[in-house]
């Protein structure tokens, strides 16, 4: 009887402490942080920042295959916080110098990497399309497709043109358009990139060509963000107006 009346104390106490925690818990979900001063906003504006360069820049280490364990990270700066540091600040720049080291290289294998297989699928991508019906290849390697012919003048190096225009990758993703901007382009036809210069010289005014510009006649090894290095080019162009070079001055 007395083991009984024991281990049933036990469970009532474990469930108290149960139903304790879920209360805890509870009351921490709906409880909301006060930023109603501005003190209040800046303080929590600093932790937030400091929270928001964290987590992108855990996520690119783990992409490089560098995992930083998150709870010694927030021990260290609490600890930091608390003038209480486990590293001296000899340690801590000796440490972090060889982590900065070792994602560079780890960034600059990657980049290589990538650019050699972006290289390689632009290579087969520009074979398989050369073969369609309405491609044509230029000496350069430049291919194009005719949607629609106009009536006007083709320009030369030296004009400028007025365009309107959408890039894509060849996985289809868009990294460029002035339809998206709804604003025609303007500029000198011999301040683009290669395949632009040969492939607009191709156009009359008032047509839409399709160009697949391999990268050397692009952005080359450039690694620009949106365009990855050696990434082959598709656009659709249609060529508006070629404009002077200059407004002549009224006499």
């Amino acid at each position: 009887m007395k083991q009984t009346i024991k281990l049933s104390l036990i469970a009532a106490s474990v469930l108290a402490l149960t139903a304790c925690n879920q209360k805890a818990q509870e009351t921490a979900k709906v409880e909301e942080v006060k930023l109603e001063t501005e003190i209040q906003q800046q303080a929590y504006g600093i932790g937030a920042s400091v929270g928001n360069f964290l987590q992108k820049d855990l996520a690119d280490k783990k992409e490089l295959g560098i995992e930083l364990d998150q709870e010694l990270l927030m021990r260290g700066f609490k600890d930091a916080l608390a003038g209480n540091a486990k590293l001296d600040e000899e340690k801590i720049r000796e440490v972090l110098t060889a982590l900065d080291s070792s994602v560079r290289e780890k960034q600059t294998a990657k980049a290589e990497a990538d650019a050699k297989k972006n290289k390689e699928a632009g290579q087969k991508y520009l074979a398989e399309n050369a073969k369609k019906d309405g491609v044509t290849v230029t000496e350069s390697g430049l291919q194009y497709e005719v949607i629609s012919t106009g009536e006007g003048k083709k320009p030369v190096a030296t004009d400028i043109v007025k365009v309107h225009y959408k890039g894509t990758l060849l996985d289809g993703s868009e990294f460029d358009s002035s339809y998206s901007r709804n604003q025609p382009a303007t500029f000198p036809l011999n301040q683009v990139i290669a395949g632009w210069t040969e492939g607009l010289q191709l156009m009359p005014v008032g047509s839409k060509f399709k160009f697949t510009i391999p990268s050397e006649l692009g952005y080359g090894e450039r690694n620009l963000g949106k365009i990855p290095a050696n990434s082959t080019l598709v656009f659709e162009v249609e060529l508006l107006e070629i404009q002077e070079d200059k407004e002549k001055p009224a006499e």
